[in-house]
């Protein structure tokens, strides 16, 4: 995935770090493992 677009497919939060979306993760197609805040593939307890 070459052109992101900020606010779309990601932001940057309090800190500055970027922060991936889930719109972006759901068109990659699968969960990396990394624990990202907003995986739609994320097990929610």
């Amino acid at each position: 995935m070459a052109n992101l677009e900020e606010g779309k497919d990601y932001y940057f939060d309090e800190q500055g770090l970027m922060v991936m979306t889930a719109e972006y993760h759901l068109r990659r197609g699968y969960c990396c493992g990394n624990g990202c805040k907003h995986c739609p593939w994320r097990k929610v307890d």
